[in-house]
């Protein structure tokens, strides 16, 4: 289970056990959905439609950007900033996973509610994720730009973005679009957790014996679905973050299209909502709702059997 169940909690792992099933959860599912990640981010820098017949459109669908991304630039475009990528979710994984079951246990302890309402899971998991966030925030911006450049590439390797960014930029650069992250993850987060537990309540209920004996299908199942609903409620404004993110980058973004600069949230929001109208908040869609299916139920499921591990290896011992 994941957050404070007190009617469950013979589970008794360590904080210190709880940050690496987060860590190594994080780790592993990085690695898989690298790619979609890619494609996901090219499509929203994109100023142009994600369409056939916008003839200066350089993607427009997933598979042709993925076989346009390969022959041009090769497979290791797809593990672009991949390094930055991992820092990002190893390091995310960690304090998100561990503020969220310390939150909840809090909470518990307080006798405020119950810690496993959707309200309290909301809440705590929106908290958890913006304290993750200030902790990652400037590995996120360095994996953007990473992901973002094409060829010839600007920076060639982790220090060589830290130095030029700092050195161009000033060390502000590496918060460049906090304030959208903040405001989008918060719900983000909330709602993944609070409908990934409700998804698992109602899989129970609805299947009462299949629940109790696939319970890594659960898990990944009810992290699929609720990934998929989170990203889809709050998508807009990680398109814009974004956006924000590679400001006072656009000569390596001059290959890909149109570029454009943002003076901020508000600025960016209506240049998008001018110029691509409704569907351009959107744009990136498809790949990130698959992503999000893939990378939140994945991250779910190695999170439970890790804590499930350690749980089984503590009773071993004992």
């Amino acid at each position: 289970m994941v957050g404070y169940d007190p009617k469950a909690d013979d589970r008794n792992i360590s904080n210190l056990e709880v940050a690496v099933a987060g860590s190594v959860s994080g780790l592993v599912t990085r690695v898989l959905i690298s790619p979609l990640d890619v494609i996901k981010i090219r499509f929203q820098l994109q100023i142009e439609r994600l369409s056939r017949s916008d003839p200066n459109a350089k993607y427009h669908g997933i598979l042709q950007a993925g076989r346009q991304i390969l022959e041009e630039e090769g497979p290791t475009a797809f593990w672009k900033g991949h390094i930055p990528a991992q820092l990002l979710s190893i390091g995310y994984g960690a304090v998100q996973f561990l503020s969220f079951e310390v939150l909840t246990e809090l909470v518990h302890r307080a006798s405020v509610r119950d810690a496993r309402d959707f309200s309290v899971h909301f809440l705590c998991g929106g908290l958890s994720a913006c304290v993750a966030t200030l902790a990652v925030h400037p590995v996120d911006v360095l994996r953007t730009r990473f992901a973002a450049q094409g060829e010839p590439r600007v920076y060639n390797t982790l220090r060589d973005a830290v130095v030029t960014m700092y050195r161009n930029e000033g060390p502000l650069v590496f918060y460049k679009g906090l304030n959208p992250t903040l405001i989008a993850i918060f719900p983000y987060a909330g709602f993944q957790f609070s409908i990934y537990s409700s998804l698992k309540r109602a899989y129970e209920w609805a299947l009462p014996a299949e629940g109790k004996k696939n319970g890594n299908f659960k898990n990944l199942l009810c992290g699929s679905g609720a990934g998929v609903i989170s990203k889809t409620l709050t998508y807009p404004l990680d398109l814009f973050k974004k956006r924000l993110q590679v400001g006072g980058f656009e000569q390596a973004r001059a290959s890909f299209g149109q570029v454009r600069s943002y003076k901020g949230l508000l600025d960016c929001a209506g240049q998008v909502l001018r110029e691509e109208g409704t569907q351009g908040c959107f744009k990136g869609l498809s790949p990130s709702l698959l992503k999000a299916a893939l990378s939140t139920g994945l991250v779910f499921f190695w999170y439970e059997l890790f804590c499930n591990f350690f749980h089984h290896m503590r009773k071993a011992d004992s």
